[in-house]
């Protein structure tokens, strides 16, 4: 008989990697991975859904709350016992390090994910163990990042889902705060993690993969010239958010996020007009 966690954690697994990462119930509209670990007895994959907060760079932090239970979660039994594990976003699955916070910087992480949301503190208080933090630290491989889509085309679409998704996260976070004039620790570490990976994901384009189209169709190179303008439009939209990060208004970022927002979306949707097409007959 299957046991009742098991059961719905399965579910939900089925659900996410059906959807790349969109899944309804409990984690809706939250972040959320899969994280697979070695099992330290059996030495067996098992596979976990996990909240987690982006902490910029390379890395993101989970936290072993188990809903306050009094033992910490076997997921973080087995990461102890063997760190390298892997983690599924719904479009990029990777290798990566498992480090456990201690001291101050387990405190701060903590803190923030308190700030965001207060359901972290309330676990907290259900249990006398200290909750762990741990930050998943990608290990870089050479070549493209491995994104779970059958062809260029879609890859290209499940990414620019994901940028879409990620800024919506925000935008409700910022909405979310309307009570106070003052930004978050963490609300501003996802606004900086965000600018990056969007940064990240253009330069890849301007590097490889416009070169690459535009040697195999010469006749696209006005739409090629235009896209690589918008990245540089857009490049300055985001070094002026992350001018307003350096400070704690929060009308002041959310106005530059809405704006952000617009330019994004039509950016994006002229690149899947164009791309999509060419990525069909590479």
């Amino acid at each position: 008989m299957p046991h009742p966690v098991q059961d719905f954690n399965q579910r939900i697994i089925d659900e996410f990697r059906a959807n790349h990462g969109r899944v309804g119930g409990p984690f809706e509209g939250g972040r959320l991975i899969l994280l697979t670990t070695t099992g330290a007895r059996t030495g067996t994959p098992h596979t976990t859904p996990v909240g987690y907060l982006p902490d910029g760079g390379d890395r993101i932090l989970v936290i072993a709350s188990a809903g306050g239970s009094p033992r910490h979660p076997d997921w973080y039994r087995n990461l102890v016992a063997n760190p390298q594990v892997t983690v599924e976003s719904g479009v990029f699955t990777y290798e990566a390090k498992a480090v456990v916070l201690t001291g101050e910087e387990r405190d701060r992480a903590f803190a923030r994910a308190v700030e965001s949301d207060r359901g972290w503190a309330g676990y907290q208080e259900k249990t006398d163990r200290v909750l762990p933090v741990v930050a998943l630290h990608e290990i870089a491989r050479p070549g493209p990042p491995n994104i779970n889509a059958s062809s260029p085309g879609e890859a290209v679409k499940l990414v620019h889902d994901v940028i879409r998704r990620e800024l919506a996260l925000i935008r409700a976070e910022l909405a979310a705060g309307t009570g106070t004039s003052t930004l978050g620790a963490q609300l501003r570490v996802n606004c900086l993690t965000f600018c990056q990976g969007l940064h990240n994901h253009h330069t890849g384009e301007d590097v490889a993969m416009f070169p690459f189209l535009a040697e195999r169709h010469p006749e696209a190179a006005p739409a090629f010239d235009r896209l690589r303008a918008e990245h540089e439009h857009i490049a300055a939209l985001v070094e002026e958010l992350r001018e307003t990060l350096s400070g704690t208004d929060l009308d002041t970022v959310r106005a530059e996020v809405d704006r952000l927002t617009t330019e994004l979306e039509t950016h994006l949707t002229y690149e899947e007009e164009q791309l999509l097409p060419l990525l069909e007959h590479a």
